[in-house]
């Protein structure tokens, strides 16, 4: 539990360009391959408050007053599958990009923990850390393999056309899922993302030299 009132203040513009970040990136890579609909709605842009949603944006907050993990979640970026030239690895391709944008975020985050002259106890010490973890977080969330999470469209693009409908149409019941995760299983929940927290810091560390 973080609980630091100014501390949340400062990390809120880094929480702004990350989610920001995540979903410019889907809408980039979608345009890229030939989908005109991000663009179409407003999604192919820096500023912040077309990515924004009230409820995912609290839930930064919520979690950072009340949990080890602060996650949240910014509004998604619509696509149209069948304007791809190949829909399922197209979409992988669009559903990837997300985490990656956390992960080079938190990347740069930990080498300025690393090599940088902050000072341990400071305030930037402490809102770069959460920087770092709140990206790091926000990756490996994503990549979870349930619907309409990141993951599910990445394994979605190694699934036959018949099990690629099917699993698509588990998207209507995804949340239950994720809820049921988040919620009902919150302790085994915080020990498999603790778990792979830690792992994903120590390859990470190898990377910045730390």
């Amino acid at each position: 539990m973080n609980g630091n009132v100014e501390t949340f203040l400062y990390l809120l513009p880094v929480l702004l360009v990350s989610m920001t970040l995540h979903e410019l990136a889907h809408a980039w890579v979608a345009d890229r391959l030939g989908d005109p609909t991000p663009r179409e709605h407003g999604r192919l842009t820096l500023n912040p408050i077309p990515h924004i949603d009230p409820l995912g944006t609290a839930m930064f907050a919520i979690t950072y007053f009340t949990t080890p993990f602060i996650f949240g979640w910014a509004r998604p970026v619509l696509v149209t599958p069948a304007n791809f030239r190949k829909p399922k690895e197209h979409m992988g391709l669009v559903a990837i990009a997300g985490p990656i944008v956390n992960f080079v975020i938190a990347l740069l985050c930990l080498a300025v923990l690393v090599h940088g002259d902050l000072d341990p106890f400071g305030e930037a010490w402490r809102v770069v850390s959460l920087s770092y973890q709140v990206n790091l977080v926000l990756g490996i969330f994503n990549l979870i393999p349930i619907p309409p999470l990141d993951g599910s469209r990445i394994v979605g693009a190694f699934l036959s056309d018949d099990l690629y409908i099917h699993w698509s149409r588990l998207d209507q019941y995804g949340m239950i899922g994720i809820f049921a995760l988040v919620v009902v299983f919150q302790s085994e929940f915080n020990q498999i993302m603790s778990s792979l927290f830690n792992h994903s810091t120590e390859a990470m560390l190898r990377i910045v030299g730390g």
